[in-house]
C-alpha cells in the first residue's frame, strides 16, 4: 500500500495485470475466476475484443474535445439509447453518482417551475445512489453518511417494496415531486421488492404529478435478464440512470429523461466536462452492439436462473444459508450471520466475490460467464460457504 493514497478504501493483498473473459491475472501470475464484474461495471468481461478495437480506434482518431461542441458519437448513443429505453433526451456524465445528481436536479428543477417551495424526493431504505453529498444523503445507508454532516435536505425516506408507505407520503406530503428508487437494491443485499412494486410506483407517480425515477446503475444494461431492470414489468419511468456496464471499465453515466421531464434542462442548467467524450461513447456503443448481437441480455436471464437452482441444490440443508435470490446475474446467498472474512476466503481459493449488507454474499459475474465457469462458481463458493459455517458454528 502507498502512503501518497487517501486511506478510502480497505483494499484486498492483490493486484491484477490482465484479464480475460470472465477471468484476472495477478502479478504473480495466479488466476482468478472474477463473479463480481468489477462491481457490475465489466458485463462483457475483460478485454472484450469488440470493447478493445472500438477503444483503440477511437483513441487514435480524437478522444476528447468538449461539450462546447457537437459530438457525433455522442448523439448517436443518445438516440440508441433513448430508442431502446422508450425516452427522450439524454444527459452523458462520468459515473454513476453524477448521473444520480443530474436525476436530482430534475427533480428540483421540475418541482420550483411548478411552484412547489422546498420539493421534496421520496427515497428508499436500504438504497444507494452514490457518495456525492445529495446521493449520500438520498442513500439508505447510515454509514455512508456519517462524518458528512449536514445532510442535503429534500429527501423522504420511506421502507423499500412497501407501497402502502409510499400511498401514505402521497397522501400526507404535498410537497414530494419525484420518487428515486432501484428497482433491485445491489448495495442493499440484492433486495428484490414485490412483484408488481414498481408498475403500483408507476400508477401513484402519475396521480400525483410526480418524476418516477429509477436507478438502474448497477441493474441496467442487461444484467437483470433484460436490458434495464424495470421492463420486466413493462413500465417506462420519467427519468432513469446508468452507468457501470455502459462502458464496460470505460468512465461513463447517463441521465435519460421521458416525456415529463425531457426538455426541463437548458443552456447552463448543467454541464461537464468530459461526459459524454468521443472515447466513452466509442466504448458504450460497442458495449450495445455486442449485446444485442451476441444476445447476452437473454443469456443473463438464462444463466441467473441457473445458478440460483444450482445454489439451492448444494446449499438445500446448509444450516445458516438463510435465503438464496436474485434477478438475472444479480445474485445474493444471505447467510444468518456476518461473513465479510468470506472474501479473503474466497480470494485464497482464486474467486472473486464480494459481501454486502454485512450477511449478504453478492454475485455480479460477467454476462460472457460460460457453463463450465458458472458450474466452478458454485462448486468453489458452495464449498467455502460450508466450510465457513462449520468453522463457525
Amino acid at each position: 500500500m502507498s502512503d501518497a493514497l487517501m486511506a478510502t478504501y480497505n483494499r484486498l493483498p492483490v493486484a491484477f495485470e490482465r484479464g480475460d473473459g470472465a477471468w484476472l491475472w495477478d502479478t504473480e501470475g495466479k488466476r482468478y475466476l472474477d463473479a463480481l464484474s468489477g462491481i457490475a461495471v465489466c458485463g462483457l468481461g475483460h478485454a472484450h475484443p469488440a470493447i478493445r478495437q472500438a477503444l483503440c480506434d477511437q483513441a487514435g482518431k480524437l478522444i476528447h474535445t468538449s461539450n462546447l461542441y457537437q459530438i457525433p458519437l455522442q448523439q448517436e448513443l443518445g438516440e440508441k439509447l433513448c430508442a431502446l429505453g422508450g425516452m427522450q433526451q439524454v444527459f452523458f456524465a462520468n459515473s454513476g453518482a453524477e448521473a444520480n445528481e443530474a436525476a436530482i436536479k430534475l427533480a428540483r428543477l421540475y418541482g420550483n417551475q411548478k411552484g412547489i417551495q422546498n420539493p421534496a424526493i421520496v427515497v428508499m431504505e436500504q438504497s444507494f445512489h452514490g457518495r456525492t453529498l445529495a446521493t449520500l444523503s438520498a442513500t439508505g445507508n447510515r454509514k455512508v453518511q456519517a462524518g458528512f454532516e449536514p445532510l442535503v435536505q429534500g429527501f423522504v425516506r420511506i421502507p423499500f417494496g412497501d407501497i402502502d408507505s409510499l400511498r401514505n407520503v402521497a397522501e400526507n406530503s404535498p410537497n414530494v415531486v419525484a420518487v428515486l428508487v432501484e428497482p433491485v437494491q445491489g448495495e442493499g443485499g440484492i433486495n428484490i421488492p414485490p412483484e408488481g412494486y414498481l408498475k403500483a410506483v408507476r400508477e401513484i407517480c402519475d396521480q400525483q404529478q410526480w418524476l418516477m425515477m429509477l436507478d438502474e446503475i448497477q441493474t441496467g444494461m442487461g444484467r437483470s435478464g433484460r436490458l434495464f431492470s424495470h421492463q420486466h414489468e413493462e413500465i417506462v419511468p420519467d427519468v432513469m440512470t446508468l452507468a457501470k456496464a455502459l462502458g464496460n471499465g470505460m468512465p461513463i453515466g447517463a441521465c435519460l429523461a421521458g416525456k415529463r421531464a425531457a426538455g426541463l434542462f437548458g443552456p447552463g442548467n448543467h454541464g461537464t466536462t468530459f461526459g459524454g467524450n468521443p472515447l466513452a461513447c466509442s466504448a458504450a456503443l460497442a458495449v450495445i452492439k455486442t449485446l444485442e448481437k451476441q444476445e447476452l441480455v437473454a443469456r443473463a436471464e438464462s444463466l441467473g436462473a441457473s445458478l440460483l437452482a444450482d445454489f439451492a441444490d448444494a446449499l438445500t440443508d446448509v444450516v445458516g444459508v438463510e435465503e438464496i435470490r436474485g434477478q438475472g446475474l444479480l445474485i445474493g446467498i444471505e447467510l444468518d450471520r456476518p461473513c465479510a472474512e468470506l472474501v479473503t476466503r474466497a480470494l485464497e481459493k482464486g474467486l472473486l466475490i464480494n459481501v454486502t449488507a454485512e450477511s449478504v454474499i453478492r454475485l455480479l459475474p460477467p454476462l460472457i460467464m460460460s457453463d463450465k465457469e458458472a458450474r466452478q462458481l458454485v462448486e468453489v463458493l458452495s464449498g467455502l460457504i460450508r466450510d465457513f459455517l462449520n468453522d463457525i458454528a
